[in-house]
Formats: C-alpha cells, sequence, structure tokens
C-alpha cells in the first residue's frame, strides 16, 4: 500500500471522544484551507460509526459553511435522528473554534430488492493507457503562477490514482471547451473489505475534479492558477449499487449551468465493468477575480 494512501486512512479514522462525538485531524491542501472531500469523508466516517454495520450509505447531502482550519482539530457531532425498520438517518455538524464549518445529513439502508435500470457507461479510454498525475502534472507546471503547485498537487493526490481523459482546466487556459471532463481513478493501494471504508473514500475524491466542467466552458485554469476564486458550497451524492474504491472508477463531470456567481456540477461514477455506482451533484461559488 502507497504511504500516502496509509496516510489517507488513517486520517479516516476518527478519534471518539463521547458517544456520537468524534475528532478528526487534516492534512495539508494544495490552498491555505481544509479540503472540502477530506470534511465530507470524515463526516460520513462519524455517522457510518452510529449505524449498524449491515446498514450501507445510500445518499449524503451536506453544506461547506466556513473555509476549514487545516492546524485545528475538527469536532464532528452525530445527531441520531431516526432508527426505523429499513432506513436510518444521521445529521452531522462540524465544528472548529466554536464555529460549525460543515453540515451533512446521510441515510443508510439495509440491503433489499428491487426494480434495476440504469444510464448506460459512456465511451472512455481505457485508464491504463492514460498518464499518472504525477507524469501529467509537470507538463503543465507553466500555467501556474506558483512553481510548487505541481508539487502540492502531486502530494494531494498520492494516495489516489487520478487520471484525466482529457486535458485539465489548466491545460487549456483561455480555449473554451464543452463543459464535460472525464477521469478514471482508484486508490493507490488496496483497501479492507469495508462498504463504509469505500464509499467514504469515493466522497473524499469527488471533491476533485467536479467543478472542473465550469472551468472548461470558460476557459479558465481554476483556483490554483489564480484566474477564478472559489470553493464548494454545497455536495450531494447517491450511492446506487456495491462498488470498490481501490478498483478503477470513471468519472464522468459535466456542467449544466454557471450564474450568479455560481457553478453546477453534476456526475456519474461507473465501476470499469459498466454499473452505475454514483451520482454526485454540486454547486460551488467560481467569481473571476476583480
Amino acid at each position: 500500500m502507497h504511504q500516502a494512501l496509509e496516510s489517507l486512512l488513517d486520517l479516516l479514522d476518527l478519534e471518539r471522544i463521547e458517544e456520537d462525538i468524534f475528532r478528526g485531524r487534516s492534512r495539508s491542501a494544495v490552498v491555505p484551507r481544509v479540503f472540502g472531500g477530506q470534511v465530507a469523508a470524515q463526516a460520513l466516517v462519524a455517522a457510518g460509526r452510529t449505524v449498524p454495520a449491515e446498514r450501507m450509505a445510500h445518499s449524503l447531502h451536506a453544506y461547506f459553511l466556513r473555509a476549514g482550519d487545516p492546524g485545528a482539530p475538527i469536532v464532528y457531532s452525530v445527531d441520531r435522528i431516526r432508527d426505523g425498520a429499513s432506513f436510518t438517518t444521521r445529521r452531522v455538524v462540524a465544528v472548529q473554534h466554536g464555529q460549525p464549518i460543515f453540515h451533512l445529513s446521510a441515510s443508510f439502508q439495509t440491503y433489499e430488492e428491487g426494480m434495476e435500470h440504469q444510464a448506460g457507461m459512456p465511451q472512455a479510454p481505457d485508464p491504463e493507457s492514460l498518464p499518472t498525475a504525477a507524469d501529467m502534472l509537470p507538463r503543465y507546471a507553466s500555467a501556474f503562477r506558483d512553481a510548487g503547485v505541481v508539487d502540492r498537487l502531486i502530494e494531494a493526490r498520492a494516495a489516489v490514482d487520478l487520471r484525466y481523459v482529457d486535458a485539465p482546466p489548466w491545460g487549456s487556459v483561455g480555449t473554451p471547451r464543452e463543459p464535460r471532463s472525464q477521469v478514471w481513478f482508484r486508490t493507490n493501494g488496496k483497501l479492507a473489505d469495508d462498504p463504509l471504508l469505500h464509499v467514504c473514500l469515493a466522497t473524499y475524491v469527488s471533491d476533485m475534479t467536479l467543478l472542473d466542467s465550469v472551468l472548461l466552458a470558460h476557459g479558465r485554469g481554476g483556483w490554483a492558477v489564480g484566474d477564478v476564486v472559489g470553493a464548494s458550497l454545497d455536495h450531494a451524492m447517491w450511492f446506487h449499487r456495491p462498488f470498490r474504491a481501490d478498483e478503477w472508477l470513471l468519472y464522468d463531470q459535466e456542467s449544466p449551468s454557471a450564474s450568479g456567481g455560481r457553478g453546477l456540477g453534476q456526475a456519474r461514477i461507473y465501476t470499469q465493468d459498466g454499473r452505475l455506482a454514483i451520482t454526485v451533484i454540486q454547486e460551488g461559488v467560481v467569481r473571476i477575480p476583480r
């Protein structure tokens, strides 16, 4: 297992300080605030640890309220909203310096048989044919004002093998493109057979590239380039079918709208054999610096 993945798994292994209160740490990110995917994944870990193991996460809805301080611990308080015959609902508030920075509601369900249909998987190249982040990112070093961004991006994504199908936003600055983006991803190492762990790692990765499609539509390179400023506002995920985060997943993303200083990203995540595993929607602040 890659050392960075071990570090990420340690980050998700929250300290339980009361029955329904957990404490988490943070890691450095590309920008000087806590990475949103980390907070969402840790909050889902906290919720899941108060739910019977046979109940699987099937949806989450979250709001990013304040920028997180990477130098301070985050306390996650879980409310046991409902324990029904089939569904369990939890609410989690993440707090730093006495203020809420993140709010999550998650629902869990016992497995049952039901009707089956899904949207078909789009065409995409074999992930093994695409360059790794470590191979690809240095090609775009000139796009960043800060020469250290490439190294920070590689370090931030070292736990995950994330491969772009086409050039990322910073690879086509100034040239608007169709607001669609695809990446393949999997963890850099095998994971334990814990469904909650795989769901939490997919949640972590889901915040990495979802707003790329907004940037592509306007020929913008992104926060690391400095031609936009922004942050995630809200995030929703639906987990349709079992999957493993240590096996290739296709993240097919698009942006149907941007207006009012906000951009919307929506996506479907497929297993390599074509099963629709997850649907994701996120809105974020996307502003052009004045």
